[in-house]
């Protein structure tokens, strides 16, 4: 689209999908709905959603623009997380500063961030701020300044926060550890952050060319919720956004990775540590996994709750951590199952012994009706917790978006979880979770006294925790 909102409703170009005034967030007994909305394709390849919501004079706003750290360079992750920042740090006529002070003088909220699959910017602004909220926006996808000295400032930052976790608290890094291992080779394996070693690679030019690259009209959604006037919201829109061109290239799409078939150890060595963090994962299932419902409740059951099978082995029974938790990462390709928790350098043989005692006996016994019915409640009360905000419609309208998944993704979810059998329960644990047998085992802790347990589980490969990458010499990551 060029100049004037133009939009056109041939379904060959653009899909308007009003839902209809029945047709509202509801959560009775759990279950969650949709809200009424309109979506729209412009000209120019740009989504447009729209959810107009009057309960209060806001309006949150959800950018999502395809492609992420899959833009990186392999040798060079990080990138996409620093455009991000820059976003942030002055765009069109405004320096960082200005645009700092722009937003909070209008006690407004803008911030942007980078998966691996996707760079988002989100916000919220009063309702009488919306020229202002879409001036800033439109200038930091369109005009940002990407400044040098700004960037030098944001990587300084970013390595320093990656060294203070390695000295303070490991458990914030571990899952960078446990997925470069995993997913060796994959983007899946590449830390979003970047690494100490990547980001200090990354030049100026790394990002221009990002920028260059991977931003276009034709990879964005924006997500308005709130306060809003859906034929005036359509109208500047257009008018800021209707210029921007397709992005240089199309954005790039993931192949699966492949599941371990063995155990695999990674010990990382951390002098002196009085315990041990350890992340247990495989490759899991992606977003549009069919039996998504009955994997929640498994889960929940799993390692998904205060009272679930593995916290209360590790923690209210033994004592031996003070928490365990699983869960699934779903992307439009299987992410990862992992299973993470800590134990003083003693007892990490024990805890991470337990841990696989616990695997195994949920592949060998499955859940009882009793557990499944204890989960159903808990899952059906805690889901529309999600979903109480606009800025809450916004992000998920973004990812449903994002993953080509539709409203039915969020509206069918309650009536599933509902229709979960026993039957299905045994199936997600035979598919989904992996064996004890078939895993890679990460470990951050005190080498000289636990390697000895460590390599008792599989293969290993050392690392040391000051090594400034997230995998072992000669990988990536």
């Amino acid at each position: 689209m060029i100049g004037r909102f133009l939009l056109k409703m041939a379904a060959a170009t653009s899909k308007v999908t009003p839902r209809g005034p029945g047709h509202v967030s509801a959560k009775a007994g759990g279950g969650v709905r949709v809200p009424a909305h309109e979506r729209f394709v412009l000209d120019n390849g740009i989504t447009l959603i729209i959810v107009p919501r009057r309960e209060v004079p806001l309006v949150a706003f959800n950018a999502v623009l395809r492609g992420g750290s899959l833009g990186d360079e392999a040798v060079k992750p990080g990138v996409a997380s620093l455009v991000a920042g820059l976003l942030e740090k002055g765009a069109g006529k405004r320096d960082a500063f200005a645009f700092a002070d722009a937003v909070e003088g209008a006690g407004g909220s803008f911030g942007a961030g980078a998966n691996t699959e996707s760079l988002s910017v989100r916000g919220t602004f009063l309702a009488r701020d919306q020229k202002l909220m879409l001036e800033l926006l439109a200038d930091a996808l369109l005009r940002p300044r990407l400044d040098n000295e700004e960037l030098e400032t944001l990587r300084s930052r970013h390595i320093e926060m990656i060294k203070a976790a390695k000295d303070a608290d490991p458990s914030e890094l571990i899952g960078l550890y446990g997925r470069s291992f995993v997913f060796r080779g994959h983007p899946y394996g590449r830390p979003v952050i970047g690494s100490e070693s990547s980001l200090a690679a990354i030049t100026h030019r790394d990002v221009l060319d990002y920028y260059a690259t991977n931003f276009g009209s034709d990879r964005l959604t924006l997500v308005f919720a709130g306060d809003v006037d859906s034929a005036w919201l359509r109208r500047m829109v257009g008018k800021v956004f209707g210029r921007w061109k397709p992005a240089a290239e199309r954005a790039p799409r993931l192949v699966p990775a492949a599941r371990l078939s063995e155990r695999s150890v990674l010990l990382i060595d951390s002098p002196g540590a009085v315990q041990t963090h350890f992340w247990v994962g495989n490759v899991g299932v992606d977003r549009r996994y069919p039996q998504r419902a009955a994997l929640d409740l498994v889960n929940t059951l799993y390692g998904g709750r205060f009272t679930s099978i593995i916290n209360t082995e590790l923690r209210i029974k033994s004592g031996l951590s003070y928490g365990a938790r699983s869960g699934f990462a779903r992307g439009s390709v299987a992410g990862e199952f992992a299973i993470h928790s800590f134990a003083e350098t003693d007892n990490t043989g024990k805890a991470l012994e337990l841990t696989l005692e616990t695997l195994a006996r949920l592949k060998r016994d499955g859940v009882n009706l009793e557990m499944l019915e204890s989960a159903r409640a808990y899952v059906l009360g805690q889901y529309p917790l999600n979903f109480e905000t606009a800025a809450d419609w916004a992000v998920a309208l973004g990812d449903t978006e994002l993953y080509g998944l539709g409203p039915e993704y969020i509206d069918q979810y309650g009536p599933a979880l509902r229709e979960v059998t026993l039957v299905d329960t045994r199936r997600v644990i035979d598919e989904a979770f992996p064996s004890p047998e078939a895993l890679a085992i990460v470990l951050v802790g005190d080498a000289a006294r636990i390697r000895r347990q460590a390599e008792s589980y599989g293969a290993m490969t050392e690392m040391a925790l000051t090594q400034p990458a997230f995998a072992p010499a000669g990988a990536h990551a």
